[in-house]
């Protein structure tokens, strides 16, 4: 069980899909906030070349007060000349990223559907979330290496993030998981 503080997140926003703001492709002038409450919440830049399918490759660390917080708010903005626009955002259970299988300290690559002010599907998000300090994980040793054994849909979906003693990704190691995106050929 999580002892009752704060938790430090840190995301890395990669990259998202197929943006739109009214029906029309985003141009340029794309980010992404971060929000784990009403006072805490981080940006990237904006993305100026990438349109629709903006690239950022940015960290966004934020404070997350547990347990009270059961999800995290990940939104695309787009700068438009009135302000700033909402192009989609989607709320991200804290469990898809800490706890049960997924101790503190692991690295959980997502993807997500995007939604518009008015619930209309617009895009999809790519991320990755670490969650840094603040005490231990709830997982077993036992339960760490199922994950690590087990496949779902043929593609390992639990795999070691270090090769040869070293990390893939900026630092650190352990477990890498994900989850699927599939698409529907239903509008």
């Amino acid at each position: 069980m999580m002892a009752a503080g704060t938790r430090t997140l840190e995301f890395t926003i990669l990259s998202a899909e197929d943006l739109r703001i009214d029906g029309r492709p985003v141009r340029k002038n794309a980010f992404v906030v971060v929000k784990t409450g009403p006072s805490n919440s981080g940006s990237t830049g904006a993305d100026r070349h990438g349109g629709s399918y903006p690239l950022w490759h940015e960290r966004v660390v934020v404070a997350m007060p547990v347990p009270t917080t059961k999800s995290v708010t990940v939104e695309v903005q787009c700068r438009v000349g009135s302000g700033n626009r909402v192009v989609g955002s989607v709320a991200v259970p804290v469990s898809d990223f800490l706890g049960g299988l997924t101790p503190e300290g692991y690295l959980n690559f997502l993807s997500y559907r995007l939604w518009d002010p008015r619930w209309v599907r617009n895009g999809i998000v790519n991320f990755s979330v670490r969650v840094v300090g603040g005490g231990g994980g709830d997982c077993s040793e036992a339960a760490r290496k199922k994950v690590g054994a087990e496949s779902y849909g043929g593609a390992s979906w639990g795999v070691p993030a270090e090769a040869g003693g070293r990390s893939n990704y900026g630092g650190g190691g352990g477990l890498v998981t994900g989850v699927p995106v599939w698409g529907s050929s239903r509008g």
